[in-house]
């Protein structure tokens, strides 16, 4: 029950990200009208590929075959790394693109280029936790979503505002999760409770970054060489 459990989450993860970006990026490209930075594109070729890793490994597991998604795995080691150092530079690139393009000002885009570095650190910090504990399968599964979901905030702030049905719809795969256990082994696993209270506290990053004056003066001078 658990393995296809997952399944179905990493299935509603991947619907998640295609209901967020559906609007302003997936159907204005299918029509032929998305005009976009090529990193950009690059950026979310990526993106997509780990989603479509993400439930490929998944399906891997249902279906009992294990020894096939570890070797995946170890390419999916290197392929995290990618998506971890393109998102990276995407996180300054865009806001720098948009401040040459005079559609953002310079304190602005400051701030947008933390709030991009914060998810990417998060995706980072599960994801390393993640290869770090692929010998236990209860860990990695859930550090892995969790790093997902680290990502998962850009799609669904495209289509909601920052609020509590926000945050409610950006870690639902963790209530799954959550609930998952709660049915199989009627004890929740320390990761995604933790991984919610990083999320909820990552939450209110807008609000925290934006009442100091320090972390304004840090985005500009990391965007000031770009721009």
């Amino acid at each position: 029950m658990a393995r296809r459990a997952y399944l179905a989450i990493a299935l509603g993860v991947a619907a998640i990200v295609a209901w967020g970006f559906w609007p302003s990026y997936f159907r204005p490209l299918l029509r032929g009208g998305v005009e976009r930075p090529g990193i950009v594109h690059v950026h979310a070729a990526i993106f997509v590929g780990w989603l479509v890793l993400l439930v490929a490994q998944a399906s891997l597991i249902s279906v009992g075959r294990v020894r096939f998604h570890r070797r995946v795995g170890q390419a999916g080691m290197l392929y995290g790394v990618l998506v971890l150092c393109v998102g990276l530079v995407v996180s300054v690139a865009a806001p720098a693109l948009r401040v040459r393009a005079e559609q953002l000002p310079l304190d602005a885009a400051g701030l947008v280029v933390l709030y991009n570095l914060t998810d990417m650190l998060l995706f980072g910090g599960f994801f390393v936790a993640a290869m770090a504990y692929r010998g236990s399968p209860e860990l990695h599964k859930r550090l892995i979503l969790s790093a997902t979901v680290a990502l998962l905030g850009a799609a669904v702030g495209r289509v909601l505002p920052m609020s509590f049905a926000y945050l409610v719809v950006w870690l639902s795969p963790l209530f799954a999760v959550i609930a998952v256990d709660l049915s199989t082994t009627r004890r929740i696993h320390p990761v995604p409770l933790l991984s919610v209270a990083v999320f909820v506290i990552a939450f209110f990053k807008v609000d925290l970054l934006a009442l100091f004056s320090l972390p304004r003066e840090v985005g500009r001078v990391l965007l000031t060489p770009f721009v």
